[in-house]
């Protein structure tokens, strides 16, 4: 009896450690105790970059309409990459069912790279899930998109291939010769999404213009610079900016996206949001809400069907959305074809 006593005690302060559970109910997000945690249930554990965005609430939407007897445990990393060693611990404490990841860096820091396979540090005995991986083969995470390569990991496939947006960049600007990038340096994605497009370059006949964020004394990026970087772009006689995958840029987007206009330059961006609260010209891409359904049937193919994570491809979203910025378009007198405006979503 004491063992058990024991032991229950030591999971329960593990999860104290670890932040309270919040569970897949009315309330996603509502702190709750360890005794709603039924164990005749699955449990999903999910770590998400910045708490329950659309992934997160497509996947609890998709709970609740398939009927899936299981919940969602939400941990929020707050951009705080420190914590993912413990929710390593916790997954393996609370013997969690399957893993869902949001994004690279949170990604990397729950399964590491392919040479972590034997590394306890991650995890490699919990089936896992990634979601909003830029480039999970450059990052090492998987070896391909039809075979992982891990047997525990698969995952989800969002990005819009790059050369496509480069074929739509060009309907818009024919003339199209030189493309603007801004990165940062400490974001893995941000790094790998530039070389991946440097790498297109000769093929799609564009010259790629690649700006370092400045940084600050503790080698974080500095957001005043953002215009300045701007200005080297207009400089350099870009025709389009395209955001590539950086959380900063969208974090300061207001910054970056009236810089851009200010210098009379049109920014594509992967991310909605860009468009829809600041002044990017135009976003092409996947959902995240349609992300989270797509997850979430990897997670009942893993759950229900008994299939290893390891022998399921990487599941890509095929239907992309095009949202238009007008007043940016009206300000830049830089109108879409009309093959573009016909599919497109307007918003002022």
């Amino acid at each position: 009896m004491s063992n058990i006593l024991s032991s229950t005690f030591s999971r329960l302060a593990l999860l104290l450690l670890t932040g309270m559970l919040c569970i897949n109910t009315a309330q996603a997000e509502g702190n709750q105790t360890t005794d709603n945690l039924t164990r005749d249930k699955k449990i999903i554990y999910g770590v998400f970059w910045t708490g329950c965005e659309n992934v997160c609430q497509a996947l609890q939407d998709y709970i609740k309409k398939e009927d899936l007897n299981a919940e969602l445990i939400i941990r929020d990393v707050g951009r705080d990459k420190s914590k993912l060693p413990g929710f390593v611990q916790e997954t393996r404490a609370l013997k969690a069912d399957v893993v869902v990841t949001w994004g690279t860096t949170t990604t990397l820091g729950i399964t590491g790279t392919l040479d972590d396979i034997e590394n306890d540090r991650y995890l490699n005995d919990i089936p896992v899930v990634f979601t909003l991986v830029s480039d999970p083969v450059r990052s090492r995470i998987i070896k391909t998109y039809d075979k992982t390569g891990r047997v525990n990991i698969t995952g989800t496939r969002n990005r819009v291939p790059e050369d496509l947006n480069i074929t739509i960049i060009r309907k818009i600007k024919p003339n199209f010769k030189r493309l603007g990038i801004l990165y940062n340096q400490s974001e893995k994605n941000s790094l790998l999404k530039v070389n991946e497009i440097k790498a297109l370059q000769q093929k799609l006949g564009f010259e790629l213009i690649a700006l370092e964020l400045d940084k600050d004394a503790q080698g974080n990026p500095l957001a005043a610079a953002i215009p300045l970087r701007v200005s080297e772009l207009k400089q350099q006689n870009v025709d389009f900016i395209y955001l590539g995958s950086s959380v900063f840029l969208e974090d300061n987007m207001s910054l970056f996206t009236s810089a851009a206009v200010k210098e009379g330059i049109p920014i594509l961006s992967p991310y909605e949001t860009l468009v829809r609260n600041a002044q990017a010209y135009m976003s092409v891409a996947a959902r995240e809400y349609d992300v989270g359904l797509l997850a979430g049937e990897q997670i009942s193919k893993i759950l229900l069907d008994g299939i290893k994570p390891g022998d399921l491809s990487v599941r890509s979203v095929d239907q992309y959305a095009y949202v238009i910025n007008m007043n940016t378009a009206k300000k830049l007198k830089l109108f879409p074809p009309v093959a573009i405006m016909q599919i497109a979503e307007i918003v002022e």
